[in-house]
C-alpha cells in the first residue's frame, strides 16, 4: 500500500501536536494546544505529522472568526514561485503536482506559480523517459501514468519534495521524502522568507541494500514489502535498520512514513522556493542507473 503524501496530514496533528517549540510559545489554538511551530525554517517536526491527510477542509468545531481570518489571509496573499532547475548531466523530465511536466535537458529551468493555500502538493524528477508527439509514454522512474503532463502523483522510486502552502498560522510546510524511494539528488530551498533549505545528495543509488534495488533508483522498503513494519499502515511504527539507510544519508529527509520529528520544516507564507535536480556536490552519476547508449537516445527525441 502506498503511504499518504506527507504534505496531506497537515490538520491533525497542527491542533493535537505536543512538541515544544524552540523559539518564543505560541498561544494555544482550538481545539487542542499547539506546542510546535517554527518559522525560522527549523524542525516543527511533530506538529506536521499529519498534514499527509490535510485536504484543505477545516475541522467543524473551529470558530468562524478562525476561518474568516483563515480565508481572508488566503486572499492576500500572492501565489509562490517554484523554481525547478535540473543541474544533472543528463535530461530529466520533471514533474509537479498540482502542475503537470517538463522535460529539462541539462541546464534548462521551469517556473511554476503554486495558489496560496495549496497543500499535498510535490515536484518531483522522471528519468529514462520517452513520449511521443501527443504526450503519452513511459519514464523508467517517476511515471505518472505514461502522461507527459502529470495528473496524479508519481511511481515508486522518486524522490519528492512536498510542501502545503499558507497553513495554520500561516506557515508553509515543506520536506524532502524518501518514502517514496530515491531517483535524483535534490535540493529544496527558500529563495526568500530568510529560512534554511534542505537537501540529499548522497550515493544512495550506488550504495542501495540489494533488496532494494530498481532499475534507475532504490525503493523504500515500503514499495518493497508492503507491510505494517515498514508503511505503517496501523498508523504507527519506528525506525528499521532498512530506513536507518536512507536517513543516516540523507538526514533532512523523511526516511519512513512516521519520520516527522527531523524530517519537517516551515517557512513565512508567501515564500518562494527553488528546487535543483543534482546540486552542486551531489552523486548525480549514480542518480540514473541507465546506459549512456538510453541517456542519448532520450535526449534526442
Amino acid at each position: 500500500m502506498r503511504h499518504q503524501p506527507q504534505v496531506n496530514k497537515m490538520c491533525t496533528l497542527l491542533f493535537a501536536s505536543s512538541s515544544k517549540l524552540q523559539t518564543t510559545p505560541r498561544p494555544e489554538a482550538p481545539p487542542a494546544s499547539i506546542k510546535a511551530l517554527s518559522v525560522s525554517a527549523q524542525t516543527n517536526k511533530q506538529a506536521y505529522k499529519d498534514t499527509r491527510a490535510f485536504k484543505m477542509g477545516f475541522p467543524s468545531k473551529l470558530p468562524i472568526f478562525f476561518l474568516l481570518f483563515s480565508g481572508l489571509v488566503f486572499a492576500l496573499t500572492q501565489a509562490a514561485t517554484f523554481l525547478v532547475q535540473n543541474q544533472c548531466p543528463y535530461t530529466v523530465w520533471a514533474a509537479a503536482s498540482p502542475g503537470g511536466g517538463r522535460r529539462l535537458e541539462p541546464g534548462q529551468s521551469w517556473t511554476l506559480n503554486v495558489a496560496a493555500g495549496t497543500a499535498g502538493a510535490r515536484i518531483w524528477g522522471r528519468t529514462n523517459c520517452n513520449f511521443d508527439g501527443s504526450g503519452r509514454g513511459w519514464c523508467q522512474t517517476g511515471d505518472c501514468g505514461g502522461l507527459l503532463q502529470c495528473q496524479g502523483y508519481g511511481s515508486p522510486p522518486n524522490t519528492l519534495a512536498e510542501f502545503a502552502l499558507n497553513q495554520f498560522m500561516n506557515l508553509d510546510f515543506f520536506d524532502i521524502s524518501l518514502v517514496d524511494g530515491f531517483n535524483i539528488p535534490m535540493d529544496f530551498s527558500p529563495t526568500s522568507g530568510g529560512c534554511r533549505g534542505i537537501k540529499c545528495t548522497a550515493d544512495i543509488i550506488g550504495q542501495c541494500p540489494a533488496q532494494l534495488r530498481a532499475p534507475g533508483g532504490c525503493n523504500n522498503p515500503c514499495t518493497v514489502y508492503k507491510t505494517d513494519e515498514y508503511c505503517c499502515n496501523s498508523g504507527s511504527c519506528g525506525p528499521t535498520p532498512l530506513s536507518r539507510f536512507f536517513k543516516e544519508r540523507c538526514p533532512d529527509a523523511y526516511s519512513y512514513p512516521k519520520d516527522d520529528p527531523t524530517s519537517t520544516f516551515t517557512c513565512p507564507g508567501g515564500t518562494n522556493y527553488r528546487v535543483i535536480f543534482c546540486p552542486r556536490g551531489s552523486s548525480h552519476l549514480y542518480a540514473m542507473n541507465v546506459t549512456s547508449d538510453a541517456i542519448i537516445e532520450s535526449a534526442s527525441e
